[in-house]
């Protein structure tokens, strides 16, 4: 942990580099020295994930914060932390928990715990605060009514479809290697064994039903995604904003995978406190509650959502087959070999 560095605040200099120790215990002197920065960029959270539209919203009117988000996935984000070093531009991003202890290890992020950091369990950070998960989403389906005709429930369903299937940027993105999981899982596969799942999207592409295309929000209110695998939050908030009519979303009935997303510090912030800050709302009741009128579920168990939030999210009964990572270290063996061998067992056969 670096060393605390206050100046003398009579003088009038306010450059701190505040320790995680000493913001817990005065956050007032978090919020002078990140009000001083004046600003914070962030990697991974645009407006239309989780609800972070809000979160920056409230962020920036209550601390005056000028923020600018790149959306890009995790593994991108570590890679960017990792190439531009003292020269950073985001100060903090929103990685999947696996991608955590990749970041770590590459020396890429920062250590704060923020102050409630005993309300957040064990398994969903890091002892030291390198990482720490904020919310947790299911893999589902979100499908267009008016182009598919019965919207699949199974991962079975996929394969009866005439409809196209887009699963999103494999080997890169957290949320499509646990797209691979989930398939994995309904078929007697885990972290370990992907094989089940790279078989069902191998008949996709020999069916020439795998999409590319990206499933955005702008091509899904186009019509140019039939059948996509996202994130519950995610699909579950496309469809709200676009018309909850026009889409079907579900949790696949024969299984799931349940996953965290956690926040990274980058270790070279040219906004370091701020970033601090942005983690220490994002844990707050606010915060937390921001997160779920995004659908996404908070960690924290002990906040009360309202109850307009709580009517919008899915029935818990559709959660009975998702399942959580298990086996965090050998998800993460898994995931370096994902890229290669997408190419090798899948893409081979899409034309």
């Amino acid at each position: 942990m670096k060393k605390m560095l206050i100046t003398s605040l009579l003088a009038g200099a306010l450059s701190i580099a505040v320790s995680s120790a000493y913001a817990q215990s005065d956050l007032d002197v978090l919020v002078a020295a990140a009000k001083k920065e004046g600003a914070v960029n962030s990697l991974g959270m645009p407006d239309n994930w989780a609800n972070w539209k809000d979160t920056w919203a409230e962020i920036t009117q209550k601390y005056g914060l000028v923020h600018l988000d790149t959306d890009m996935s995790s593994g991108q984000e570590i890679a960017k932390f990792e190439a531009e070093k003292s020269n950073a531009s985001g100060d903090i991003g929103d990685v999947g928990q696996s991608f955590g202890p990749i970041a770590v290890r590459k020396g890429v992020t920062q250590a704060y715990k923020p102050t409630n950091w005993d309300e957040i369990p064990a398994w969903a950070k890091d002892a030291d605060g390198h990482w720490v998960v904020a919310y947790s989403g299911t893999i589902s389906f979100i499908s267009n009514n008016k182009l598919v005709k019965n919207p699949p429930k199974t991962w079975g369903d996929l394969l009866k479809g005439n409809y196209k299937v887009t699963v999103g940027e494999v080997g890169v993105s957290a949320q499509a290697n646990s797209a691979l999981l989930a398939a994995a899982i309904a078929n007697g596969g885990n972290e370990k064994n992907l094989q089940p799942a790279y078989k069902l999207f191998a008949e996709l592409a020999k069916q020439g039903r795998l999409s590319m295309t990206d499933a955005s929000i702008a091509n899904l209110e186009k019509g140019e995604v039939e059948v996509a695998l996202l994130w519950d939050f995610t699909s579950l908030g496309y469809r709200d904003k676009i018309d909850p009519s026009l889409f079907t979303v579900s949790i696949p009935e024969d299984g799931s995978v349940s996953a965290g997303y956690s926040t990274l510090i980058n270790k070279y912030a040219q906004h370091p406190n701020a970033a601090k800050l942005v983690r220490e709302y994002i844990f707050s009741d606010a915060g937390q509650i921001n997160l779920a009128r995004g659908f996404a579920r908070p960690i924290r168990s002990n906040v009360v959502l309202p109850q307009d939030v709580k009517d919008k999210m899915l029935p818990a009964a559709q959660y009975n087959n998702a399942k959580p990572i298990q086996d965090f270290v050998a998800w993460e063996t898994t995931t370096k070999a994902i890229p290669r061998q997408w190419q090798e067992q899948v893409m081979i056969y899409n034309k």
